[in-house]
């Protein structure tokens, strides 16, 4: 990151570029797991995975700013790690991704609602499982999404342009 930060180009170049380079990476083994999928038998559709994609770079748009915005607040490559661990995981346990949490205690389920990726997860089954009971209306899911990535966007680029 210290590398990075005396480099002679802008921080807003710099945060737009990691954004995209850890975006192309995640979309690609997106696109290794629909792959793989296929492969197994899974029934997939050209339009499945058309809607798929975006809904994905929304996904990693948001997910890449929070490990951005992080990385802006840590001093050291050690720390950030653990920290950037302790975010995602319960993150990611918390969506719905592994496990139905339909029961899921009362006492936790706020965290269910207000996590991003719960509205990401479900926004990809809805477009790529025929007959998912969604959450909410696609749109709501995607509407969701998108205010996340533009407020992780806003708070990144102010936290990573001021950081000293």
């Amino acid at each position: 990151m210290k590398e990075i930060l005396v480099a002679p180009i802008g921080r807003m170049s710099i945060f737009i570029g990691k954004m995209l380079g850890i975006g192309t990476a995640a979309i690609f083994q997106g696109i290794i797991v629909i792959v793989f999928g296929v492969i197994i038998g899974v029934p997939l559709t050209f339009t499945a995975v058309g809607l798929a994609l975006p809904v994905m770079i929304l996904i990693t748009i948001g997910l890449t700013c929070i490990g951005l915005i992080i990385a802006s607040l840590m001093t050291s490559l050690e720390s950030f790690g653990t920290i950037v661990t302790f975010v995602n995981m319960p993150m990611f346990f918390l969506s719905g991704a592994l496990f139905p949490v339909t029961n899921l205690p009362y006492w936790i389920k706020w965290a269910f609602y207000i996590n991003p990726l719960t509205y990401g997860v479900d926004a990809l089954r809805t477009v790529l499982i025929s007959g998912w009971h969604s959450l909410l209306p696609l749109y709501y899911d995607i509407l969701i999404i998108i205010i996340f990535d533009i407020v992780a966007i806003i708070i990144g680029t102010y936290l990573f342009t001021n950081r000293q």
